[in-house]
């Protein structure tokens, strides 16, 4: 909660640093120094700083209040904006992440299980693609060629269910890509250890082996990334909604940014700062659940 706390009151110190034309929405050359003065001391800005900096918190905890619009929808509250558009990018976020799951695991499993064979080089040479090339450049190619290829839309339309496809594809192939070169990475780790020797001596299938130790273990250091990686999957991408005018959180912000919207700008990176936060707080509490020897709280030795 303490660094919560921190980094939405740093961030929204930083924001009112911001030049006050910013509040008028590129307005400011046609209005009067008394309109400016009015809508800025509508806002607050004429407050002491720890004046504006309670009244956000006050505003935020006893009312879920973020702010009002000045540009995209003027003077609707930046919450009722963001839960439609949250709506769409959870969608999105939500399968893409399944497939990450489903599809980078498994991958990075089979990559270990046969090092250094065919499987194994072609899975690399997958992740190095994906790692190598500007993200720019492989959705540019999906959405040109691949959707001519597969007769699939370019762009999302709201009643086509085949037009989520190739935007739910670019969203898995970086987290597929992750997903398993680190869950091979960890499992070939694991396999060089004492333990897992053991095991085969005991006379343990490959299968059991992978199945019961392996991968178990190696799950846990990569549990700690996972609930940060749903949050941001889940929140939107920036470029991919863009790219596929997908009305969600993503292009929300692109636009706010664009307008000079700045109290809904503001909004949304607070938004994404205590995403960030939560998930680094969840990923511990994973590790934990995973790892019973793991503590949130360390213990000192009795003298």
């Amino acid at each position: 909660m303490i660094t919560m706390f921190l980094v939405l009151s740093i961030v929204f110190m930083l924001m009112r640093l911001l030049p006050t034309d910013t509040y008028f929405g590129g307005r400011s050359d046609t209005m009067s120094d008394t309109i400016k003065e009015n809508i800025l001391k509508q806002l607050g800005l004429f407050d002491p700083w720890y004046v504006q900096l309670g009244n956000f918190w006050k505003n935020l905890l006893f009312h879920g209040d973020l702010g009002e619009s000045i540009v995209i929808q003027q003077g609707v509250k930046c919450v009722d904006l963001i839960i439609p558009k949250a709506k769409w990018s959870f969608q999105f976020g939500a399968i893409a992440m399944v497939f990450q799951m489903l599809i980078g695991y498994s991958m990075g499993v089979l990559m270990a299980r046969w090092k250094g064979k065919f499987f194994d080089s072609a899975g690399n040479l997958y992740i190095l693609l994906i790692n190598a090339l500007p993200q720019a450049v492989y959705f540019l190619f999906i959405q040109l060629y691949l959707s001519k290829v597969l007769g699939l839309p370019m762009f999302f339309e709201r009643y086509n269910l085949a037009s989520r496809i190739l935007p739910i594809l670019c969203l898995s192939l970086g987290g597929i890509a992750s997903n398993a070169m680190w869950m091979r990475r960890y499992m070939v780790d694991q396999m060089n250890l004492d333990y897992i020797r053991l095991a085969r001596a005991k006379g343990m299938t490959s299968s059991q082996v992978a199945f019961r130790h392996v991968m178990r273990n190696a799950f846990i250091p990569m549990a700690q990334s996972l609930p940060t990686t749903l949050l941001f999957t889940i929140s939107g991408s920036l470029y991919v909604e863009s790219l596929f005018s997908i009305p969600g959180m993503g292009g929300l912000l692109i636009t706010s940014i664009q307008r000079q919207d700045n109290t809904m700008v503001q909004a949304m990176v607070l938004l994404y700062s205590a995403i960030s936060v939560i998930g680094l707080l969840l990923g511990d509490i994973m590790m934990m659940v995973c790892d019973p020897r793991i503590s949130l709280v360390k213990k000192g030795g009795s003298r």
